[in-house]
């Protein structure tokens, strides 16, 4: 598939930016964004959010068992480990306008 979006980096506005726009594969950014209004939804049902994280992560443990080995999914949840470790999660979370009290 051809990267439309190469001439992107040319550009006289972009140079100037603070951080470099990293494209998402539409497959994965239409995920994301079923994913978002399923957690709008549960969060406006009042659902706690541990149980909505519980079974988001439950959910994603489930499709990974049918369709990566072991080692892959250590790899992903070792990888998710260590962005909690740094605080990237956290920081992500925030740079979004994401806010503390959402902390179980």
């Amino acid at each position: 598939m051809a990267d439309t979006h190469a001439h992107a980096t040319t550009e006289p506005e972009n140079t100037a930016s603070a951080e470099p726009r990293m494209d998402v594969p539409e497959d994965l950014a239409r995920c994301a964004m079923v994913i978002e209004h399923a957690i709008d939804h549960l969060r406006n049902e009042k659902f706690p959010p541990l149980a909505v994280a519980s079974a988001l992560l439950g959910g994603s443990l489930g499709v990974m068992a049918r369709s990566m080995d072991k080692e892959t999914i250590l790899r992903i949840l070792d990888s998710a480990a260590q962005s909690v470790r740094l605080g990237d999660v956290h920081a992500s979370v925030m740079a979004d306008g994401g806010s503390e009290s959402d902390k179980a």
